[in-house]
């Protein structure tokens, strides 16, 4: 006589397979039973309070709403084009390429970095040199110009 194909774990996982669904199907069914169908539209609905917080009970009508003047709200950040530009300004070379022609000048005071082309020298500069120079606004923000060595 020939062996049974089935093992027994193929068994139990069949098993285990079977139960599974119809586990699956008493949850459906249960969820069918309990639905509410449709349901209010109050108990739908949500809303945000004066603190944008969202809550369920409605917004009380009695209450003064405040007047908001639009044209006063900032959106983003104040350019950098609205800011005074400040003359004679003293700073330190950080890097400066002859060949290129091109480096940076660091602040002394506020360690910004400005950017100075060969044009906008009146000495010859290397790095770690201290320098006086005035701003000028270029494509790309500030530039140093008319670099002094001290």
């Amino acid at each position: 006589m020939a062996k049974s194909q089935q093992t027994f774990g193929k068994k139990e996982r069949e098993k285990k397979r079977l139960k599974k669904r119809q586990d699956k199907l008493a949850r459906k069914e249960e969820r069918k039973a309990n639905a509410v169908k449709g349901g209010e539209l109050e108990d739908m609905m949500a809303y945000v309070d004066e603190y944008g917080n969202i809550t369920d009970t409605p917004p009380d009508p009695t209450k003064k709403k405040k007047e908001v003047d639009v044209k006063s709200i900032l959106i983003g950040v104040p350019k950098k084009e609205d800011q005074p530009i400040p003359d004679d300004l003293e700073g330190k070379v950080a890097f400066f390429d002859d060949s290129k022609g091109f480096g940076f000048i660091n602040d002394l005071h506020t360690q910004e970095k400005y950017f100075v082309h060969v044009s906008g020298l009146l000495d010859d500069i290397a790095e770690g040199d201290k320098v006086t120079f005035e701003l000028e606004r270029g494509l790309k923000g500030l530039n140093a110009v008319r670099v002094k060595k001290i």
